[in-house]
């Protein structure tokens, strides 16, 4: 059902302009994703060895052991609960622009997150099988919807989902913990990864590697239906945020930014410890319950740091200019990774192997950032889109 809405009423969250805050944490988030997914492509059997515990932490048994954890726990599901958020956060903008215009709600947006669901499909056959765009995409036709409810629904809708969800991760567990060595622990080296799915990766044509995801599409799209509530809740919890001014430069938003500091790191980073570390196959509690809690708490502390550091300069630039080319920035990371890891490309996943990890796979990490940064700031001096983004307003437009 479309319905016309009234006007948004005037918050610190939307007073006019773009906020450059959501550029920044845009950007980090996006490269914040790819310090996680960078030991995807890297580990043996890359997207599907990350099913058999080919991508899990590896504890603090030595130098280089105590990098790598700490690494994928400084980012495992943080950055993607960060960039969840901030889809709910443009979501409630769009809305508030489409009410301020008069514009039937959810009207021309149904098509967009149509398009994008399209694009999420094209990145999964194509590149990378744990896409977050499809998920994204159905979660966004749910939640529109709901921005023309009642604001009692569109609270209890969040709770419902956020509680659900909670309860889902805990059972999961409890039966992971019951199935002790038989179930998916999430650690170790890969050892488990069947020789035909490394080979494919390491040294089968890109047409396998395409059919293969398709062939084990249902396995490789778990993710976005197990954690279907807390994508609701994060979609939810960012147009909470939006409209109650937390992303303003104001002082109310630098007070709701320090709150989320506090409560977000003060509750998270413990949880995580030991869900992560203390917890028998807590993997999951860790990735879907703390990591949201401390991506609350990374929105606030980018946030106190932003507000210090005014004059800006080069890195928040780069920053600020893969925010403006998030879907592009995106799909481009993934890209580059697959060239470089994957046989089909340099095969450095190959070559390597265990000997040189963790510290090549942090410098490919690093290396792409740098990619990201320096050519999205030189994309945007010429255009005012990605070129994705480009192509997304060319096809809506037509």
């Amino acid at each position: 059902m479309t319905k016309t809405v009234p006007a948004p009423a005037e918050t610190s969250g939307s007073l006019g302009g773009r906020l450059a805050l959501l550029d920044v944490l845009r950007g980090t988030a996006i490269l914040g994703t790819l310090m996680t997914n960078v030991w995807v492509f890297t580990a043996p059997g890359a997207e599907w060895g990350i099913l058999e515990g080919a991508a899990g932490v590896t504890g603090f048994g030595s130098v280089s052991d105590g990098a790598e954890t700490l690494f994928r726990l400084v980012a495992d599901g943080k950055f993607l609960s960060m960039l969840t958020i901030l889809f709910g956060v443009g979501l409630a903008i769009q809305f508030d622009s489409a009410a301020r215009r008069g514009q039937p709600w959810p009207g021309r947006y149904r098509g967009r997150a149509l398009f994008l669901l399209a694009e999420g499909t094209v990145h999964f056959v194509l590149v990378f099988a744990w896409d977050v765009l499809m998920g994204y995409a159905v979660t966004a036709l749910l939640v529109a919807w709901l921005l023309s409810r009642s604001e009692r629904a569109r609270r209890r809708a969040m709770w419902w989902a956020g509680g659900l969800h909670l309860l889902l991760m805990g059972g999961l567990t409890a039966a992971l913990v019951a199935l002790g060595d038989e179930g998916v622990t999430g650690g170790g080296g890969g050892g488990g990864v069947s020789r035909e799915v490394v080979d494919l990766y390491a040294h089968g044509s890109y047409a396998d590697q395409v059919a293969f995801r398709l062939e084990n599409a249902v396995a490789l799209r778990l993710e976005p239906v197990l954690s279907f509530g807390l994508l609701v809740f994060l979609f939810l919890l960012g147009v909470r945020l939006y409209r109650a001014g937390a992303f303003g430069p104001d002082a109310a938003g630098r007070r709701i930014r320090a709150r989320m500091l506090v409560w977000g790191l003060g509750l998270g980073v413990p949880l995580t410890a030991v869900s992560a570390l203390a917890v028998p196959d807590g993997f999951l509690l860790s990735r879907y319950c703390a990591a949201p809690l401390v991506a609350v708490g990374y929105i606030g502390l980018i946030g106190a740091v932003v507000d210090r550091v005014r004059s800006g300069g080069r890195f928040v630039s780069g920053l600020t200019s893969v925010g403006r080319t998030a879907l592009s920035a995106y799909v481009l990371q993934n890209v580059l990774c697959v060239l470089v890891s994957y046989g089909i490309g340099l095969g450095l996943a190959d070559r390597f192997g265990e000997s040189g990890r963790p510290w090549w796979v942090m410098g490919l990490w690093a290396a792409v950032c740098t990619v990201l940064m320096t050519g999205s700031t030189l994309w945007l001096r010429r255009f005012s889109k990605g070129p994705l983004e480009s192509v997304q307003s060319w096809a809506l437009r037509r």
